[in-house]
């Protein structure tokens, strides 16, 4: 059975729960031929205003810019053995402000939404490292797909209907 909500706070709560469980997220991009390119990543959320917004700390690889440069829609992928899911489709954008990469730092070290995340330190040796890259994620439609029962929940804020 799948169901539109109006208000992103009606799923919220499941997809808070089910990302915060399973983490790692499957990034979807294009090419220029239109070929879809996977890989798996850990973006973090949090709200903006009533609407969700990630981050994703990464490397600007070659293949990810040109991806992006292209088509910057992108699709996020969360599945567990339980069955739950989460699709989130967003259009992504480069971020170089500085306050907002410490912004970004900091979600990923208290775990966004909790459960989510890693210590970027791992990888980074700090958010003005000019190897640390940021993309900030719009999502434009969100689906949450309950366990067996297949319950699927879809938000899309309404400029996107």
């Amino acid at each position: 059975m799948t169901s539109k909500v109006q208000d992103f706070a009606e799923i919220r709560k499941a997809f808070d729960t089910y990302i915060g469980d399973i983490n790692y997220a499957t990034m979807t991009t294009v090419d220029a031929k239109g070929r879809p390119r996977a890989r798996v990543l850990i973006p973090v959320w949090e709200m903006d205003g009533d609407r969700p917004l990630g981050w994703l700390c990464t490397y600007k690889t070659p293949v990810k810019t040109a991806h992006l440069a292209g088509n910057p829609h992108t699709t996020f992928s969360y599945w567990s053995p339980k069955q739950n899911a989460v699709y989130v489709d967003t259009v992504a954008d480069w971020v170089d402000d500085l306050d907002a990469k410490q912004h970004v730092w900091d979600l990923y070290l208290k775990g966004s939404p909790p459960g989510a995340g890693y210590n970027p330190g791992q990888f980074w040796k700090g958010s003005d490292d000019p190897k640390f890259a940021v993309l900030r994620l719009r999502p434009w439609r969100v689906q949450v797909i309950r366990g067996m029962d297949l319950a699927t929940r879809i938000w899309q804020p309404p400029e996107e209907h």
